[in-house]
């Protein structure tokens, strides 16, 4: 911005110049030789009274550019959110996964036992213990991946958060700000989407670049003022002073054709961005149809897997009585075990993906920001940083105290 407003203002600049010069000959039959120093000072001041407009534009331009990238920052801090959000969710479900593997170990652990036990008396075949050992080898195997995935859940939390988790509370789906109807939420995600946003202040960024071009065509008038005090320029002891004000007026006639070419090159540019913006729509649309069907599905999963989870309880607890009196086997027994462990994993998984796909339709829609979702924490402004430093006529210190 400021460097757009820069038009509007004056340029000053001082010089001086010092030096030295000997002169020798002969001036009207006698013989001069003298020595001088000639030198000065000066101060110069342009003012730029009209350019077509061309600072304007530019201006306005800057403008839009600035707000454009404030909704660049707003799409980082929707992706950011939603990246700790996963991150949280994906501890969570490794947490409650390892443990899951872990109980099945120790179930295992203690089917193994039972099963050699039955195998002393002749209860059983050595089959039995041999699948009740590979049951067991396959569990602790799967412990190390579910350590694994966490661990690796972990270093994600710590990237996006910036700290290490410690007792995190349960996981709560975002639904108070997830829209009653898909059509609600396009039209929301339409209308606020920073992505979009972002593209129509790009259209009017061009649409601008475009008179920026055509100012190149107009005349330009500016004023120009000078002072200056000039010593020993002729003579030694020489000492005057000299001041002017000078107006300038310039009318572009033809340059080569360049100007012509960069306006229909910015004309060109402004279709582009409009492009682009119809292209930032569609896309828009088609992420929140993605997340809202993720969402949709994630809740019936989650009733599923609990059906699930309720139903092999039951046959596990089934195969397990009629095991006791003969009529299934070991093998049946650990079958229902490892569904019953699969269904409890699903749920695990399907519960993390209700949360998740919960925040992210919020994020789709353009709505999961601090502001927004009154998280307690200072948000970032950025208007309160341009409205520092727009007016500024010189300095280098950023804001921060850069």
């Amino acid at each position: 911005m400021n460097q757009a407003q820069a038009g509007y203002r004056p340029t000053v600049s001082i010089d001086a110049d010092i030096g030295l010069t000997r002169t020798q000959g002969q001036v009207s039959g006698q013989r001069l030789d003298q020595t001088t120093r000639p030198g000065g000072a000066g101060i110069t001041i342009n003012q730029t009274l009209f350019n077509g407009f061309r600072t304007d534009s530019q201006t306005r331009q800057a403008e839009s550019n600035v707000l454009s990238n404030r909704e660049a920052i707003r799409l980082t801090e929707m992706t950011t959110l939603f990246n700790a959000a996963q991150s949280y969710m994906y501890v969570l479900s490794g947490t409650a996964n390892l443990e899951l593997q872990r109980n099945n170990v120790e179930v295992l652990e203690e089917q193994l036992r039972q099963t050699r036990d039955r195998f002393n008396v002749g209860e059983v075949t050595r089959t039995d213990v041999a699948q009740a050992e590979a049951r067991l080898s396959g569990a602790r195997s799967n412990v190390s991946g579910a350590e694994s995935q966490l661990r690796s859940a972990i270093a994600q939390y710590r990237q996006n958060i910036g700290v290490e988790p410690r007792q995190l509370a349960p996981g709560r789906p975002f639904d108070r700000y997830v829209p009653k109807s898909l059509e609600e939420g396009v039209e929301i995600g339409l209308r606020e989407h920073p992505q979009i946003l972002a593209s129509l202040h790009a259209v009017d960024a061009a649409e601008l670049q475009v008179k920026v071009a055509e100012s190149m065509l107009s005349p330009t008038a500016a004023i120009q003022g000078q002072v200056q005090q000039r010593y020993d320029s002729q003579f030694p002891g020489d000492n005057f002073a000299a001041a002017s004000i000078v107006g300038r007026l310039s009318i572009p006639l033809y340059q080569g054709g360049t100007e012509y070419s960069q306006i229909r090159q910015a004309k060109e540019l402004v279709g582009q961005a409009r492009l682009i913006a119809e292209r930032d729509r569609d896309s828009v649309r088609s992420v929140i149809v993605q997340a809202w069907g993720r969402l949709e599905a994630a809740k019936a999963q989650v009733l599923a897997s609990q059906a699930q989870v309720q139903a092999n309880e039951v046959a596990l607890n089934g195969v397990r009585e009629e095991a006791r009196v003969g009529q299934r086997t070991t093998l049946d027994v650990l079958n229902a075990q490892q569904e019953l462990l699969s269904s409890r994993v699903n749920l695990i998984l399907a519960q993390r993906d209700r949360v998740v796909f919960s925040y992210d339709v919020v994020q789709s829609i353009g709505r999961l920001t601090v502001r927004f979702t009154s998280l307690p924490v200072t948000p970032y402004s950025a208007k309160e940083h341009y409205d520092q430093i727009k007016d500024l006529w010189y300095g280098v210190s950023t804001p921060d105290g850069r």
